[in-house]
């Protein structure tokens, strides 16, 4: 989220490479098992990230008629409950237990900082996961654990990550490994998705007067070439190690002057839809990014009456048309942050996903509730409106497939 927050010699080609995990039983259905559940609990004594970890499906949609049929058997109010990632805190995650249960919902944010160990945090993850298990879809779990002064995850098991900035200093080789092993750390305890990486270009005029990303050195370079090339080989080796990826915070973040988290008035009147800085995004997407963050900023040039979060022609005309992106689109946070305060809470969620998101995020648990009834209300209300629920909840099954959290056949 927006909130907190070089390559050194010739930069090497790199090449997409991509994992497929096949499980074939002889005469038995294919089974994908919720994280957490259903896979041996590592020994506390190992640490957090040992051992080989499977791979996610590269493709952003491995089975597109088994994500609709199980759509199709979700209530409207299941549906929504789909589209929300609602934030707990880290320190208390159970808190969400009751939030889950009572509005099925889809995906849970640990929010906050920690150092707890990872044994009770998977326990406590694997907790969560029991309580989404009516629904028979497992939850997504998401972190932001991007490194620097953005590392959700610290301690003894959660060594420090370097920024962004300094990962880049990195040779590829390097860079591939040490993701791998920090991700890894993550799949161990039942994270799902990570809120990485940050694929925003921050040039050297602006540095650190960008407060969101280069005033955290969040950033992969000030050019879109080597951070183009870096944000892929992080998704590659991220979602090698079995941990959904997410670029954020798409079209860009680099430009702006406030932070949207802390602000109003975020803009950008540079960016264009042919805009180079958009790089990062597009090679992200080419490795097979499962998700791209939608930012709070507004952009006059692509759409001058709406943040992207709410704007048709950045999510639906530039993301999913133009650039051909077909996986989860979600928000940044839009339940504290000062960007979107003017704005009815319900109607946050509402306007993101009419135009063309796929799962509101909140850091606010208390959110789930209007949140949800605002959903609803407006699919009652309006047949497209519903049609675009389906869609979007249609799409968050796929990842969860992707993921391991659902199952098809019986």
């Amino acid at each position: 989220m927006a909130r907190h927050r070089g390559r050194i010699g010739p930069f090497p080609r790199w090449t997409l490479a991509v994992a497929a995990v096949v499980l074939v039983a002889a005469g038995a259905a294919l089974w994908f098992v919720a994280a957490g559940r259903g896979t041996p609990a590592s020994d506390a004594r190992t640490p957090a990230g040992a051992g080989t970890h499977a791979p996610v499906s590269p493709s952003a949609s491995p089975s597109g008629d088994c994500a609709a049929a199980l759509v199709a058997k979700l209530t409207l109010e299941q549906q929504v409950g789909q589209l929300l990632m609602i934030g707990t805190p880290i320190g208390t995650p159970l808190n969400a237990v009751q939030a889950i249960q009572r509005y099925q919902l889809g995906g849970i944010f640990l929010a906050g900082r920690s150092t707890a160990s990872a044994a009770s945090l998977r326990q406590s993850i694997e907790q969560l996961q029991a309580a989404a298990a009516k629904s028979g879809l497992g939850l997504q779990i998401g972190v932001d654990q991007e490194g620097g002064q953005v590392q959700t995850l610290k301690g003894a098991d959660f060594p420090a990550i370097p920024s962004a900035v300094n990962q880049a200093k990195l040779d590829d080789a390097t860079l591939k490994a040490n993701t791998a092993e920090w991700v890894g750390r993550l799949k161990a305890i039942g994270v799902t998705i990570d809120l990485a990486p940050v694929a925003d270009v921050v040039p050297a005029s602006v540095g650190k007067a960008n407060p969101p990303i280069g005033g955290f050195d969040r950033q992969y370079g000030a050019t879109p070439e080597p951070a183009a090339a870096d944000v892929a080989t992080v998704v590659t080796a991220m979602q090698g190690a079995g941990v959904l990826a997410t670029l954020k915070h798409f079209p860009g973040l680099g430009r702006v002057r406030v932070n949207t988290d802390t602000s109003t008035g975020a803009r950008d009147d540079i960016t264009t839809a042919d805009d180079p800085a958009l790089q990062p995004f597009t090679s992200g997407i080419a490795a097979g990014s499962a998700a791209v963050m939608i930012s709070s900023a507004t952009y006059p040039k692509l759409d001058p009456a709406n943040i992207a979060a709410f704007s048709e022609p950045i999510v639906t005309g530039l993301l999913r048309q133009k650039l051909g992106f077909d996986g989860l689109v979600l928000s940044d946070d839009l339940g504290a942050a000062t960007a979107v305060a003017s704005i009815p809470l319900g109607q946050r969620a509402v306007r993101f996903i009419k135009a063309g998101g796929d799962v509101a995020l909140s850091v606010k648990l208390s959110d789930a509730g209007p949140w949800t009834e605002a959903l609803v209300t407006a699919a009652k209300g309006d047949p497209a409106f519903a049609a675009r629920v389906t869609e979007s909840a249609t799409r968050v099954v796929r990842a969860k497939l992707r993921a391991g959290l659902a199952r098809c056949g019986t």
